[in-house]
């Protein structure tokens, strides 16, 4: 029996594993976060779970969304149910996967924080129209993934139980229209927040398919971090005491340095193995050659 038990606890840990990075974080975290809600449930602590609850919760209303911000994102991580967290994570762990590995992990949570941001935005608009309740799960993030997926791979077969195999588009157009259908059956199914999930899910992925690769974005931020030097470190660690002051060469003088050659050989290589096989430095270099042209 615990060569058995070995042997699977050895699989699930390769499994999860070998997962992208950003996919096994967000699994990780939604999965840990109910396992201390249901402790919390189990040990007679159930009003501090409502707390967390009613304080990290999205409530669709202009004033909460204005002076408490964070609920935009931290709703995502709370779940109702073991069929809710459950449901979530399954179409997670088998959309997600590929979305990250086709895009890589900042494309990927761009679109998978976007749509649940905006999922909850569309909820807010529409509020007036919908009695306004405390939103929790990852349901509108999760229908963007989907939606992402089905536009990546949109003939890619899907097996579910008692169903033929159905290609990704059709299954996630099926899905939408019955949140479509059910909107106002009152149901306790924040169906207005999976739209809005999927709705972004669409748009994130049309824009970066025009050319808004998001994780130029994050290379950006991260030039510009790295080029804040702390006060009084103006003179390079190599310059000698005795030198005389350097003239300062920023990064597009640099970057003029390069030859149309190397930018060539870049676009070759991004052909060849993806945006994701390039260096930090290339990375860098193309995000600064594309801003000139």
């Amino acid at each position: 029996m615990s060569t058995y038990d070995d042997s699977f606890g050895s699989a699930l840990k390769r499994g999860y594993l070998s997962l992208p990075s950003a996919l096994r974080v967000i699994l990780l975290l939604n999965v840990v976060i109910f396992l201390v809600q249901t402790l919390l449930f189990t040990f007679g602590a159930g009003a501090l779970v409502n707390w967390v609850i009613g304080t990290f919760g999205f409530i669709p209303t202009w004033q909460t969304s204005l002076l408490q911000p964070w609920r935009l994102v931290t709703y995502m991580f709370l779940h109702g149910s073991v069929l809710h967290v459950a449901f979530n994570m399954l179409w997670l762990w088998w959309m997600g996967r590929p979305v990250e590995e086709q895009l890589g992990p900042r494309n990927f949570l761009v679109i998978y924080f976007g749509s649940g941001i905006g999922g909850a935005l569309i909820n807010l608009v529409f509020s007036p129209f919908f009695p306004a309740t405390v939103t929790i799960g990852a349901s509108g993030a999760v229908f963007g993934m989907m939606v992402a997926f089905a536009m990546l791979f949109p003939r890619v077969p899907i097996m579910l139980l008692f169903f033929p195999p159905i290609q990704a588009r059709f299954l996630v157009a099926g899905l939408i229209a019955i949140d479509l259908l059910f909107i106002s059956s009152g149901d306790n199914v924040a169906r207005i927040v999976h739209l809005g999930g999927a709705l972004w899910g669409y748009i994130l992925v049309k824009l970066y398919w025009q050319g808004y690769h998001y994780d130029l974005w994050f290379e950006q931020w991260k030039q510009r971090f790295k080029s804040k030097k702390p006060a009084g470190s103006t003179r390079s660690a190599s310059q000698g005491p005795g030198r005389p002051s350097m003239r300062k060469v920023t990064d597009a003088e640099i970057v003029e340095e390069y030859s149309q050659d190397e930018l060539d050989r870049i676009l070759d290589k991004i052909s060849k193995s993806g945006y994701e096989g390039l260096t930090a430095e290339e990375k860098r270099l193309l995000f600064e050659l594309s801003k000139k042209n």
